[in-house]
């Protein structure tokens, strides 16, 4: 029998470097069998790189990494699924068109018959993926299509993939970054159910309060050093937040200095073409106000301010601004009533990860930089970008940069200056700071409170309560496509939130 050592995996003294960076400097991580080990730190912290560094796809200038003991050479993901390390990346990427188990077994399906009248056996690629899921407890259809699936049943999907190879470390990175409450309890469970067994999860996550309920041990990095490791139990979160950011953040949202004035946006009896969409909805936003939307998955809030942005249909209800009707079909429309908006899915709707910062920056606004013959002004393009890298404080080499190579919070800030390149007087930010660190999240606080200073009105949807309460002037909570409830701050608690939510 094999003997347990007390570390599954040992990384010792990592050490990576890219072209003028020190990504990782002497980084250790040692994760006990059995448990949740949480990898914690700023954007940037280096937390990506060391698990690529596990799994193959960086090549460490020095350190070592164990596994049970032994010295493990990783030189290719290959080698890390050979040797029980597998990893399931932030952004998942499917084979859509294929079946479930066809993407659960790719590049290793079951095989029958003689060389060279081989054939992929489907009976048995049926049954052991039917096996997987119910020893997972998992409820999804083999031969169902993958882009038929929810973003929670495509993550399940990777997990059981992981545990198809055997893996006793499983990396997840940002596993609950698009699922619901419901979700994320089930792949709780799932994760609970893999620890029992002797599994290691490495899990990397934003959420204080996840981590801190799942977790067993901590380890957290800045700038690409390693900070320590401590068991989850004597953490809190104002502790985990001195140790990420090497400050003490005692108030985790800047004070509201803004003054909401006269209404600006007024909205009566708003309702979609669709019958399971928002209905009847009136509300007033005013000058300087931010203006917080609550409710729980289905609530239908992204749907309600899409339509404000002209991204989908309404079937009757009126918009005022200024005290003057408008109509809204489509987002030029939005745009020519100085309207903007950051949508939900920063990565999917709202960067062009090929094009650079200055690109992203102009693209809103491109008729600001065309000459007669439509020739566009890249001396002027890069000069707003810059401009707005400058204001914001964005972390970059140059505008020359691929947007897809900055972290969350700075992508964010290179879409709000696209935006503001506009001179909007709404700003609709659905979950503007997702999957972004402590520290950027203060600085995108401090931006969007400024704006509102600055007159900026803002609608601001988010599902983080602590993030609805601490930066909202006024919350208006929705359940089922209606408006429950409209809290001023001084109301607005997670009880009295929820309890707006839940009504039917």
């Amino acid at each position: 029998m094999e003997k347990q050592h007390p570390y599954l995996l040992e990384m010792n003294g990592i050490t990576k470097t890219f072209p003028g960076v020190k990504a990782l400097d002497n980084v250790t991580l040692k994760v006990r069998p059995g448990t949740v080990h949480a990898l914690m730190g700023e954007n940037g912290a280096g937390k990506s790189t060391l698990m690529k560094c596990l799994f193959g796809i960086y090549k460490p200038d020095e350190g070592e990494i164990f596994l049970n003991g032994q010295k493990a050479e990783i030189k290719s993901s290959k080698d890390a699924l050979a040797h029980g390390v597998s990893m399931i990346h932030q952004e998942l990427h499917p084979v859509p068109m294929r079946s479930v188990m066809e993407n659960i077994w790719l590049g290793r399906f079951p095989m029958k018959g003689a060389v060279p009248l081989r054939f992929i056996d489907h009976k048995k690629m049926y049954n052991d993926t039917v096996k997987l899921f119910d020893d997972l407890n998992m409820n999804i259809d083999p031969k169902q299509l993958v882009k038929e699936l929810s973003v929670s049943k495509i993550q399940s999907l990777e997990i059981a993939k992981a545990v198809s190879f055997n893996s006793k470390v499983i990396v997840m990175d940002e596993p609950t970054s698009s699922l619901t409450g419901n979700e994320v309890e089930a792949l709780f469970t799932i994760i609970n159910k893999l620890r029992a067994r002797g599994v290691s999860i490495i899990y990397i996550s934003h959420k204080m309060e996840e981590i801190l309920r799942i977790s067993d041990d901590v380890t957290i990095m800045r700038d690409g050093k390693y900070i320590g490791t401590w068991p989850a139990q004597e953490l809190t979160i104002d502790t985990i937040i001195t140790r990420m950011v090497g400050r003490d953040l005692s108030d985790r949202f800047p004070e509201r200095t803004n003054t909401p004035g006269e209404v600006m946006l007024r909205v009566e009896n708003l309702t979609s073409t669709l019958p399971h969409s928002f209905k009847d909805v009136s509300f007033e936003l005013r000058k300087g106000e931010i203006l917080g939307i609550g409710g729980l998955v289905g609530a239908q809030r992204t749907e309600l301010v899409e339509a404000l942005f002209g991204l989908r249909s309404v079937k009757s209800g009126a918009i005022y601004k200024d005290g003057k009707a408008i109509t809204i079909k489509s987002p030029i429309d939005a745009k020519k009533n100085k309207i903007a908006m950051l949508t939900e899915e920063r990565r999917v709707t709202g960067i062009f990860p090929v094009l650079s910062i200055t690109a992203n920056t102009a693209i809103a606004n491109l008729g600001l930089y065309q000459n007669q013959l439509g020739f566009l002004n890249e001396r002027k393009m890069k000069t707003e970008a810059e401009r707005g890298v400058e204001k914001f404080k964005t972390k970059t080499p140059s505008v020359n940069q691929l947007i897809r190579n900055l972290s969350g919070g700075n992508q964010q800030k290179v879409l709000l200056a696209r935006w503001l390149l506009t001179n909007p007087d709404i700003l609709l930010l659905d979950e503007p700071t997702r999957g972004i660190d402590i520290g950027a999240k203060y600085e995108i606080y401090s931006i969007i409170i400024e704006l509102a200073k600055q007159g900026k009105s803002i609608i601001m949807i988010s599902s983080e309560m602590p993030e609805l309460i601490g930066m909202s002037d006024r919350v208006m909570v929705m359940s089922e496509g209606r408006v429950t409830g409209i809290l001023d701050s001084k109301d607005a608690s997670e009880q009295a939130i929820m309890r707006l939510a839940a009504q039917k």
